[in-house]
């Protein structure tokens, strides 16, 4: 199937209209995204057994403005450069970009724009935390951009986007403190859980396109899955995530042990989730209207949260070697 270059809306576009659609690209909507910064102020909090201060007021602040810069920025040239396969796709055909609503020009001078603003904003919290935050914004270049355009590839697109997760997971922690690095085996189970979600959410579009020639013309990497080797995928990222989640419980935070089969629920009730029509597993933005998730999601964060602040010394007289 040929790709559509041709805006399905007049060249000429009102003032007002262009205007909202600038705002629109940068889609503030997504921002709901930036709650898996969380995790890594609560963890930074429980390993540092700081006290919270007004200093890390400030600092949570100023790392939401400044992560909320870096992910509008590269959703802007995202929606710039997938504008015609978007066309082409049932609903994001309906995007300002694929419409032609989009001055590409001043497109690509918002991208650049609040790209300087939010690491402007994150040198004002501290370097490492500016480091992670321009590490961020160079993962969206890497993922959307040609010569390189990760997300054209079978199974990077999946790994390159999901790094996103750690990256925030560090946002977090560097809000909290500067001089330490949270645990690897954290920050890779953090990394395969972005895995896992991502891939039924390409799994949800790949099954509802259901054309394989319409879902390759839409998205490169849709020529080289199937639905068997994205489920497949799927259990390795979540069979790794876990992994690593034991690894960081059994050496940080035994307490951590009673969260899992609620960590284990939530995953098992997004899984069932991406077998619906329309999904919400496709927008992320959207899992709020999903009831049943959401109170699963609320419950597992206070039982989290509770663990990493509360010792329970009998686990460690439960779990010690015994060979």
């Amino acid at each position: 199937m040929a790709i559509n270059t041709i805006p399905v809306t007049p060249a000429l576009v009102p003032l007002t209209t262009r205007l909202k659609a600038h705002v629109a690209i940068a889609r503030l909507d997504h921002s709901i995204k930036n709650v898996f910064v969380i995790p890594g102020i609560v963890v930074a909090l429980s390993v540092t057994r700081s006290s919270f201060t007004a200093t890390m007021g400030r600092n949570i602040f100023l790392g939401f403005i400044a992560t909320t810069l870096i992910a509008c920025s590269n959703y802007v040239v995202n929606e710039v450069l997938d504008a015609p396969f978007d066309r082409l796709h049932p609903t994001k055909k309906n995007r300002p970009a694929a419409l032609g609503l989009v001055n590409i020009p001043l497109a690509y001078a918002q991208w650049i724009l609040m790209m300087v603003a939010g690491i402007a904003v994150s040198l004002l919290i501290s370097t490492p935390f500016a480091i992670t935050a321009a590490a961020l914004w160079v993962m969206g270049c890497l993922y959307n951009i040609r010569p390189f355009r990760t997300k054209d590839v079978v199974y990077l697109d999946v790994v390159t986007e999901s790094i996103n997760n750690p990256l925030r997971m560090l946002l977090g922690w560097y809000m909290i403190t500067s001089t330490l690095l949270p645990p690897a085996s954290l920050l890779c189970c953090y990394w395969m859980l972005g895995c896992f979600f991502m891939a039924l959410k390409r799994f949800s579009e790949y099954r509802e396109i259901g054309d394989v020639a319409s879902a390759g013309s839409y998205r490169e990497s849709f020529k080289h899955y199937t639905e068997r080797s994205l489920l497949e995928s799927i259990t390795f990222y979540a069979s790794f995530a876990m992994l690593m989640f034991g690894a960081f419980i059994m050496r940080y935070r035994l307490e951590l042990i009673l969260s899992f089969p609620f960590v284990a629920l939530m995953m098992a009730t997004y899984f069932h989730l991406a077998f619906k029509p329309n999904s919400s597993v496709q927008n992320p933005e959207k899992l709020y209207r999903e009831p049943l998730l959401m109170a699963e999601f609320v419950v597992t964060s206070i039982v989290i949260v509770t663990l990493l602040f509360v010792r329970i010394p009998l686990l460690s007289k439960l779990f010690t070697a015994s060979v």
